[in-house]
């Protein structure tokens, strides 16, 4: 059984640390700093089975547009115990305390072609994104980000509204489907944008966008594909931000080597603008 705790103190941080290097391979944050942060309004929560550490989430107080929120910035957990749901319950036990300490709202980034996170974000979590950060962080050389560069999608997670917590599915008009794909002569699947290239103006009520069901095994098939996704997709989320769309869901598909994105007018929907 799965068990959730608050964490506060040195030694607690420490095993944050572990499992940081555990999942990324990097060098973890320094205890102070995440000691600092929780006695500031931010939060550690760590996940255990028994008295192992096996997933955490970290927050610390943001400040943007005049208002406060708080920057969920880092969540991880063990390979092995990934298809648990550990991380939509570490996300929910970071909303209940962010919605204790006051907060209204919660932000943080994830790489958009990374599609479990797309699911967990938008999905499940119900959170928006339309804000589109190019190369967010810059080179990065661990694992799950090497070889692409770190574009970033940001999350606006709106936890004391009615959008997420007594949340309805709306029936949108039939989404336009931007971009198509299709097998190369080596079987991996590309991007073919050239629909997107042709429009002019952008004013249908929802939208479709396709990415890599699985960008990892995409790398490891051909790098150069992937970074062509990375670049095409880039240009279609920024456009579609800047005519005033907002990514709302990512559609799964069976059995094919891309899911969707699904973009609609932002001023449909019912959240804080």
């Amino acid at each position: 059984m799965i068990t959730y705790k608050v964490l506060t103190t040195n030694e607690e941080m420490e095993l944050v640390q572990q499992l940081e290097h555990a999942v990324w391979g990097t060098s973890p944050i320094p205890t102070h700093q995440t000691l600092t942060a929780v006695k500031h309004g931010g939060t550690v929560i760590g996940a255990f089975d028994g008295d192992k550490i096996v997933g955490f989430s970290y927050g610390f107080a943001g400040f943007e547009n005049g208002k406060v929120s708080l920057c969920s910035h880092m969540l991880g957990i063990l390979p092995e115990y990934r298809e648990l749901g550990i991380g939509a319950e570490l996300k929910q036990q970071q909303k209940q305390l962010a919605v204790k300490i006051g907060y209204e709202r919660m932000t943080w980034t994830y790489d958009p072609l990374q599609t479990r996170n797309a699911y967990l974000n938008l999905t499940k979590l119900h959170g928006v994104c339309d804000t589109y950060i190019e190369d967010c962080y810059g080179k990065m050389d661990d694992g799950l980000n090497k070889g692409l560069p770190s574009d970033r999608f940001q999350i606006d997670w709106w936890i004391t509204s009615d959008y997420v917590n007594q949340f309805v599915k709306k029936e949108y008009d039939k989404p336009t489907v931007l971009a198509s794909w299709a097998y190369n002569d080596q079987n991996v699947p590309y991007c073919d944008d050239e629909y997107f290239r042709k429009i002019t103006n952008f004013d249908k009520e929802a939208y479709l966008v396709p990415v890599p069901a699985d960008i990892t095994n995409l790398k490891e098939q051909d790098l150069d594909v992937a970074v062509d996704w990375r670049l095409k997709t880039r240009t279609i989320f920024k456009t579609l931000f800047q005519n005033g769309y907002t990514a709302i869901e990512l559609v799964k598909t069976k059995d094919k080597p891309v899911h969707y994105y699904h973009l609609v007018q932002k001023n449909k929907l019912i959240i804080p603008q």
